[in-house]
């Protein structure tokens, strides 16, 4: 079974709880990476920066503590394959809403492929492949 490296758990704990037990459960089923949770403000301005994100500091969900949203990529990770990119976003999609079904979450997910939550993939303009952040 998959699990997280120290790396991961890590940054994970920097974010919301309910964010922590969507990813947690998806880590039995699905290897991935966390690859950031909470931003400081030099971290969200160079994210900014360098194109991976569109807002600064203090308007990413990644700026609250903790953080309400978590980048996250399916396990090793393959930032041009994107069609695998999608099919993990499916998964963890897919999971959140069984978790959030079932009661045991309170939140519903956006992903960074589809911003608006309409499940119509083409009309984004910024694609974030590993960006996942509570509705709150």
């Amino acid at each position: 079974m998959p699990s997280f490296s120290d790396s991961s758990k890590a940054k994970l704990a920097t974010c919301n709880p309910e964010l922590q037990m969507k990813v947690n459960y998806v880590i039995q089923y699905f290897d991935c990476t966390i690859v950031c949770g909470y931003r400081n403000k030099e971290a969200q301005d160079k994210a900014f920066k360098n194109g991976f994100s569109k807002v600064k500091f203090p308007n990413s969900k990644h700026n609250r503590h903790p953080s309400n949203a978590v980048d996250v990529c399916p396990y090793p990770i393959e930032w041009e394959n994107v069609e695998r990119m999608r099919y993990f976003i499916g998964f963890v999609k897919g999971i959140a809403k069984m978790l959030l079904k079932y009661g045991q979450t309170d939140y519903e997910l956006i992903t960074g492929i589809d911003w608006d939550n309409d499940t119509i993939l083409k009309d984004q303009r910024f694609n974030d492949f590993p960006h996942f952040e509570l509705i709150i």
